[in-house]
């Protein structure tokens, strides 16, 4: 349809906002493409917790600009024992082996347990739930096999570009990883992003 009114010479307003629609739609198609290819290009980077690096010190829960936090806990099945005594679920010096609030590690219960079979338990984590405090982490590195570790998850993030969290982690465990490849997998071991780009 050409934005021509009836008389060929004259360009009518409906004519008129409809070019100017078709013409804006281009350029948004056109800049969601490009912005697509710088990302694909590798030359975002957004941030995230080394966990090799990590010390579980709260800051994470504390000092991110969100509340609550970006960073949550996360859970690499591949390395869980499925234990019935999970030092990630359970205080170390719990009352009893049952799920009661008093003998969890995580303070707003975000660790869900369910019973596989005997002896085998599968744990959950209700992000929505984890305020990122690294308690279960914390039990999980020093007394199990490390499944559970912190990452900033991105739907959340804010990708600030001084993030609060960095700039206080004692650890400098707080990277740059390239905006394709997001995420940490430990069970990968330290160093499977040779891309990482070190905070500062």
């Amino acid at each position: 349809m050409s934005p021509r009114g009836p008389e060929e010479g004259r360009l009518t307003r409906r004519g008129f906002l409809t070019a100017v629609g078709r013409g804006g739609a281009l350029m948004a198609v056109g800049a969601a493409g490009g912005a697509l290819a710088l990302r694909a290009a590798g030359g975002e980077t957004v941030w995230q917790i080394d966990p090799f690096k990590c010390t579980q010190c709260r800051r994470c829960q504390t000092e991110c600009v969100l509340d609550p936090s970006a960073v949550k806990c996360v859970h690499d099945f591949s390395m869980c024992g499925y234990c019935r005594f999970c030092f990630g679920f359970f205080l170390t010096d719990p009352v009893a082996l049952d799920e009661g609030a008093e003998n969890q590690a995580c303070p707003t219960g975000a660790i869900q347990r369910t019973f596989v079979e005997d002896p085998y338990y599968q744990y959950t984590i209700d992000r929505e739930l984890c305020i990122g405090c690294a308690e279960c982490v914390k039990g999980c590195n020093q007394f199990g096999n490390g499944s559970l570790y912190m990452q900033v998850l991105h739907d959340r993030c804010l990708n600030c570009s001084e993030c609060a969290i960095a700039a206080a982690c004692p650890a400098d465990a707080f990277v740059r990883l390239p905006a394709e490849r997001p995420y940490f997998i430990k069970h990968q071991g330290p160093g499977q992003l040779p891309g990482a780009y070190q905070m500062g």
